[in-house]
């Protein structure tokens, strides 16, 4: 799934958007009725979270017509360990659903056994041809799974499901959700945070999924999960110096912490959000993307790290009819549920939609998960102590396909 940059288009069950990129939160203006994954008070009032705070998720929403639950469990406990000198490894396991007959996927729930060390996790369904090169990915790998920065290491995953803090089962009223043909496979990328560590032995994980699977015979529109990417381009504080808070400095130390996609990242995001221009220092960051193809949106989503102040996502900013689909004035990592929006919203082909990000350096000597690093100039990165600008999109593709 290493995207190149390009307009966002939406194709069955995937949405191609944006560089490589990572995960989620979120809050619509178009407030929807109270229900169970509303953000506490504490998001509204400047609270910002930390990381590593216990997981209960609630108990699940009865089912409806057609539907029943399938759990599953990552096959083995797994021990992280973070390579590179880095205090992040993301992995990917392989796991099977069962599934003999065409089905879709109408919501799920992430179950993070160890909550210490669980950053986030993303879903990705693949076919029988993808899941067999993620068998062999795995069975020529030392130990549960294999590391999978970036991406799920096998090309063409679709993005059906994401769990960050906060973030619970989400049902959509509207008759949609992820086609899940027979014979399909998950690959379950779980990004494991080393940073409280502090050298000391973290233990094992064997998180689990909930899905909440329809038995494929119902007139369900299919759903795609679109992202859109801003760059992170995050000076040092004017108190604050070192190597790090140089620039290209700080890139090289992102490369050898993931690999070479990680540069590749820092420099696409900049190339497609400023026309190719040299990057701006500064701690708002936003980016454009046309829309090629209509599609309807039902729910957004939008993913910081722990230097997050703020995300927006608009539909033709500056233009007639302009949209606000999501606002976070106050963005908390660990109040990231996914949120439906009051009404669907048709985008077309043309339509401009903008992701809009503020970060703040200074939040690094205030969390006492960052306070003891280095400065460090922050890019879009894939480890807690870096940084992202992400906002989703739960879509059907084509016009009119409310649901």
């Amino acid at each position: 799934m290493r995207h190149a940059v390009r307009p966002v288009r939406w194709v069955a069950g995937m949405a191609i958007a944006l560089a490589t990129v990572l995960l989620i939160a979120s809050c619509s203006v178009q407030r929807p009725p109270a229900a169970s994954n509303a953000p506490s008070a504490a998001a509204g009032t400047g609270a910002h979270g930390g990381h590593g705070k216990p997981s209960v998720p609630p108990a699940a929403a009865p089912l409806r017509a057609s539907e029943r639950f399938v759990s599953l469990k990552l096959p083995q406990p797994y021990t992280p360990s973070a390579p590179s000198g880095g205090t992040d490894e993301y992995r990917c396991f392989l796991v099977d659903p069962g599934l003999t007959g065409r089905a879709f996927l109408t919501g799920s729930q992430f179950l993070p056994q160890n909550t210490d060390i669980v950053h986030h996790a993303i879903i990705f369904r693949v076919g029988a041809e993808q899941a067999a090169t993620a068998g062999k990915l795995d069975a020529s790998t030392p130990g549960e799974g294999w590391t999978c920065f970036g991406d799920a290491g096998v090309e063409d995953g679709d993005w059906i499901g994401h769990w960050a803090p906060g973030a619970d089962e989400t049902l959509l009223t509207q008759k949609v959700g992820y086609p899940m043909p027979a014979g399909s496979r998950l690959i379950i990328q779980v990004h494991y945070n080393l940073l409280t560590a502090e050298g000391k032995p973290v233990g094992s994980d064997q998180s689990g999924i909930r899905l909440r699977l329809t038995d494929g015979k119902a007139d369900l529109a299919p759903l795609a999960t679109a992202r859109l990417a801003a760059p992170i381009e995050l000076p040092c504080t004017a108190e604050e110096s070192g190597p790090l808070c140089d620039r290209g400095a700080a890139v090289r130390d992102v490369v050898h912490r993931f690999g070479d996609q990680a540069g590749r990242s820092v420099t696409e995001l900049n190339a497609f959000c400023n026309g190719g221009r040299s990057p701006v220092a500064a701690a708002t960051q936003h980016c454009d993307q046309k829309i090629e193809d209509a599609a309807t949106v039902y729910a957004v989503a939008g993913h910081m790290h722990l230097l997050g102040r703020s995300i927006k996502m608009e539909l033709n900013p500056g233009r007639p009819g302009a949209r606000t689909l999501l606002d976070i004035p106050a963005y908390n990592f660990d109040e990231q549920a996914i949120r439906p929006l009051a009404e669907p919203v048709a985008v077309k082909a043309g339509d401009t939609l903008r992701v809009t990000c503020t970060h703040d350096a200074g939040l690094r000597k205030l969390l006492p998960a960052m306070r003891d690093l280095p400065p460090r100039y922050v890019v879009w990165g894939e480890g807690t102590s870096d940084e992202m600008c992400l906002g989703l999109l739960m879509v059907s593709p084509g016009a009119g396909a409310t649901g």
